[in-house]
């Protein structure tokens, strides 16, 4: 399929590398750094362009072969709106098919094609993995239990309603840690069966700030997410 650059705006539910709100909560993972002065744009779309037409069939035959009546149809596209950190993330269009966004800022980063067609391999498995619709339903569940049981203690509507906004929140951050890990399992297969090196592509983790193991954080410690991709590179 072809990628197309444009502003994504009021897409309806996003998974992968961006942050879900929580209360009084800064950003588990900071953007990694901008592009030194020596970048070279041109160099960097011809990277993304080559990772994208070979990572993405790839992508789509895994998706037939895991969930076959699923949408498999990926649009890549760039999220070109000034200002945004390197961040790539997977979402759906409001027919459903798959979307993954790569910002300017990440393409600029990434130093090399492995690291392109490791994240590209990341996000689409984030959508074969049907972690949109796993965070949905756990973010439904934490919001009806916190706002029942505040409701039940006597709580107003705007007390019901916060906790129904808290408890939504706890939710969908219940299993993201989780969900990264076999993204970045999922992500190794799909970047090696495409002809890139994987534990090449995951040294990008070894460049951005690491979130460490906190509480309700959205990612995992980077060096779980690196033995994730050593553990199962080695066993393919």
């Amino acid at each position: 399929m072809k990628f197309f650059s444009f502003a994504l705006v009021a897409l309806p539910f996003l998974a992968g590398c961006t942050e879900m709100p929580a209360p009084s909560q800064p950003p588990a993972q900071p953007a990694p750094s901008a592009a030194p002065a020596s970048f070279d744009a041109n160099r960097a779309a011809r990277n993304f362009v080559s990772v994208v037409n070979r990572v993405e069939p790839v992508a789509e035959r895994e998706c037939r072969a895991r969930l076959p009546r699923a949408n498999c149809d990926f649009l890549i596209v760039v999220d070109d709106r000034r200002g945004e950190p390197a961040n790539a993330y997977q979402t759906e269009d409001r027919s459903g098919r798959p979307v993954i966004a790569f910002t300017l800022a990440l393409i600029a980063d990434a130093r090399n094609q492995d690291e392109l067609a490791f994240i590209l391999g990341h996000e689409a498995a984030h959508h074969i993995k049907e972690h949109i619709p796993r965070t949905r339903e756990s973010a439904t569940f934490g919001a009806l239990v916190l706002g029942t049981l505040v409701g039940v203690g006597g709580g107003g509507d705007a007390a019901v309603e916060a906790a129904t906004r808290v408890g939504a929140g706890i939710g969908a951050r219940r299993f993201s840690k989780e969900f990264e890990l076999e993204a970045d399992s999922l992500g190794t297969i799909i970047a090696k069966h495409a002809g890139y090196d994987p534990l090449r592509g995951a040294q990008y983790f070894t460049r951005i700030p690491d979130p460490g193991d906190a509480f309700l954080g959205s990612h995992p410690p980077n060096s779980d997410r690196i033995e994730t991709v050593r553990r199962t590179a080695a066993n393919m």
